[in-house]
């Protein structure tokens, strides 16, 4: 049986770009924002904090920033995947150094692999820290997804802690829980997800509407920790359409908009991503509204 990395809702954070650069004045109130509003853990360099943009130096900068920030008051999650098994050893090594908790690392995408390859893959990486892992399974981006067979195959690993599971595939979810047990811990990589997810056995969620709602989701994890699945039902079901406007363009083009619509400051994507189509920022400014979130 292994101890999950965390339990309740982690924040995959955005990065917040200024003049070309990290925003750090700003990360640094992001990252207390999170830590007041009750997350568990920070997860940084994520694919909501645009890992894929930036460059190597940025990424360990960036990671080594926010474990120095939080300074142990919350767990810190490192982004440190890669479709290159030697960059994923060097993100997970230097991310180790700089003291985070656990590693996120996404299944290979464009080369992708077979099955028998992604166990390679992590059986490389993990065998090479002395820090848990979490797999990241996000076929919609990656154009891979893990097998239940797979994952039972990892959860031997001592080192290989569970899944961000973003496939939406409750068969695979569910197959998972049921064979993996303790010794492979599932997170929701879906917000609109999680309260399903956690009824059957997950231990939370790495979240995208935390970044503007951390109590929330705070809040919704722990009811489902406790079972009070009626009350967590009234939270799912009060946020849910701000859950799915958040993803109504790629993330996390929609959940920047909203930061920055709520006069949080967080700057604009990296290209290839853009601002948001008026007529979709149009929709997530009414659902904020709703909600009281701004004007």
């Amino acid at each position: 049986m292994k101890t999950p990395v965390f339990t309740g809702s982690s924040v995959a954070i955005v990065t917040p770009f200024k003049d070309g650069g990290i925003d750090y004045d700003k990360l640094s109130q992001l990252i207390d924002f999170q830590i007041k509003g009750g997350t568990a853990a920070i997860t940084i360099c994520g694919t909501t904090g645009e890992s894929s943009t930036m460059s190597l130096e940025e990424h360990m900068e960036v990671v080594d920033f926010c474990v120095k920030h939080v300074a142990g008051r919350v767990k810190v999650i490192a982004g440190a995947g890669s479709n290159d098994t030697m960059a994923a050893v060097l993100l997970s090594q230097e991310a180790e150094k700089s003291g985070a908790d656990a590693i996120l690392s996404v299944t290979p995408y464009y080369n992708k692999t077979t099955q028998r390859g992604l166990i390679k893959h992590y059986t490389y990486i993990a065998d090479r820290i002395g820090i848990p892992m979490i797999v990241y399974n996000v076929p919609s981006r990656t154009g891979l997804s893990c097998t239940a067979e797979t994952y039972k195959e990892l959860s031997k690993h001592p080192m290989i802690n569970g899944v961000k599971e973003a496939s939406g595939s409750f068969p695979l979810i569910n197959a998972t829980i049921n064979s993996c047990g303790d010794d492979f811990h599932v997170w929701s990589g879906n917000d609109d997800e999680t309260l399903p997810m956690m009824s059957i056995g997950a231990k939370g969620v790495i979240s995208v509407v935390a970044n503007i709602l951390p109590e929330f989701m705070a809040e919704l994890t722990k009811l489902c920790l406790e079972g009070d699945f009626k009350a967590a039902r009234e939270l799912h079901f009060k946020y849910l359409d701000i859950m799915g406007k958040l993803f109504i363009e790629v993330n996390p083009i929609p959940i920047k908009s909203a930061m920055n619509l709520m006069g949080m400051d967080v700057g604009e994507p990296r290209l290839p991503l853009c601002e948001m189509e008026p007529a979709n920022l149009e929709k997530l400014k009414t659902s904020l509204q709703k909600l009281g979130l701004c004007k």
